[in-house]
């Protein structure tokens, strides 16, 4: 009989994976896997296509700059403080997280803030969309898209504006809200307004991938363009080889990109919460073309464990030594596994999805059947894919999402200083 019921747990759990493994390559290779692809540095013949399409992009990137460059196409300004946060490469920097970090140290400033935002994923036609009006008024997600909605409940004080056009969208904040700090999300590329501080966030991990453009790469833009930056932010600087921060000349308590590897005290550190000692320098193309360019480093640290339809919210630690079914359809979905892992829990199953998947019902039963048959505790997901899960799902309480914070490293008043020295002006 104990044989018997042995055999069918492991048919059970065999079933169980199979499903996850049939249904798990129908979510992640609807489309091309881009992550690994822009990781291949070779050019094979059947990428030979998209090296050709990474050309015409960069003509069509030239043209396009050169078009602001010489005044053909004008810039806009708007009245207001306007910070921009964007990243060279397309996705996997944790811009969302930066900017929600940003809004609310605004907030606390006692500065009335706007999120101005390209809106990926949005749906429908209209010129401005109102994500939030900072009272607590919520676009539908499946209108407005998850990172929108994400930042609108993330800091439900600020307004958060959809618009193509980011200085309409700023004018529409400034006329009805009174606004006068404007964040840009994701705005490197949106060269049309004028911005006081050009912040740049980039993995520490991998910068430049395998350093091409779109589509072959995933360069949004050639590095030299890292020019247009007032400052760089260096992401998840605790999951490679770098982490912490040293000082620099600017004065901003951050190093310039060809400082060495002293802290300001004169000898490497060690920060506490990497539990790691700095033994990389800056990637050579920041100390070797931008060398007075101010270098910041940040992480994407666990901050709470959020049961949503049962109300509950626990510490990450909660996780250690719970069996968790964990999935994501994000840019870079193994970071999330990996952090799931460090925080000790028994990743009994992950399922990846491609980025920005849009969940179905029939995703969500899968997942709990899955859940079910490993004998999982929960089910784990970011709080991103929480956002699209949450309009089909229904209210399964073993269902959980994971928050982050932003943290810089080694203090935060290096990229505050330098907004506070524009404010001043």
């Amino acid at each position: 009989m104990g044989n018997s019921t042995r055999h069918g747990a492991r048919s059970v759990k065999g079933k169980a994976q199979r499903r996850t493994s049939s249904t798990e390559r129908h979510a992640l290779y609807a489309m091309p896997d881009w992550s690994r692809i822009h990781r291949e540095k070779r050019l094979t013949p059947w990428r030979l296509p998209l090296a050709l399409c990474s050309g015409i992009y960069w003509l069509g990137v030239r043209l396009r700059l050169g078009a602001y460059a010489t005044g053909i196409s004008r810039r806009k300004s708007l009245p207001g403080f306007v910070v921009s946060v964007g990243n060279l490469t397309a996705g996997g920097t944790g811009k969302t997280p930066a900017v929600v970090m940003l809004a609310r140290w605004a907030i606390d400033q006692g500065l009335r803030v706007a999120v101005l935002s390209r809106g990926y994923g949005a749906k429908g036609h209209q010129d401005i969309l109102e994500v939030s009006d900072g009272q607590g008024s919520y676009a539908d997600m499946r209108v407005a898209g998850d990172e929108p909605s994400l930042i609108a409940r993330a800091v439900p004080e600020s307004p958060v504006i959809i618009s193509r056009n980011r200085h309409r969208a700023g004018m529409y904040a400034l006329n009805k809200f009174g606004s006068e700090f404007f964040i840009l999300d994701d705005g490197f590329q949106h060269v049309q307004l004028n911005r006081d501080l050009n912040l740049v966030l980039m993995d520490a991990t991998n910068p430049f991938g395998n350093g091409h453009l779109l589509p072959w790469g995933p360069l949004r833009e050639p590095v030299n363009q890292l020019c247009r930056a007032d400052a760089v932010i260096l992401t998840r600087t605790c999951r490679g080889d770098m982490a912490g921060g040293r000082v620099s000349s600017a004065g901003y308590g951050v190093e310039s990109a060809n400082s060495g590897m002293q802290s300001g005290k004169g000898h490497v550190r060690q920060d506490s919460a990497c539990n790691m000692v700095e033994s990389q320098e800056t990637p050579a193309v920041l100390r070797e073309k931008f060398a007075s360019t101010p270098v910041f480093r940040a992480d994407h640290e666990p901050d709470s464990l959020v049961f949503p339809y049962s109300g509950t919210i626990y510490d990450p630690d909660f996780l250690r030594n719970r069996r968790v079914v964990g999935f994501a359809g994000i840019a870079h979905p193994q970071y999330f596994k990996k952090t799931l892992s460090e925080l000790g829990a028994d990743v009994v199953q992950f399922r990846r999805f491609r980025d920005h998947y849009l969940f179905k019902e029939k995703d969500v039963e899968e997942l709990i059947y899955v859940k079910k048959a490993m004998g999982a505790h929960c089910l784990v997901t970011t709080e991103k894919d929480w956002m699209r899960i949450d309009p089909v799902a229904s209210r399964y309480g073993d269902l959980a999402y994971l928050t982050i914070r932003f943290r810089l490293l080694p203090g935060e008043d290096g990229v505050f200083r330098m907004i506070r020295d524009g404010l001043e002006k």
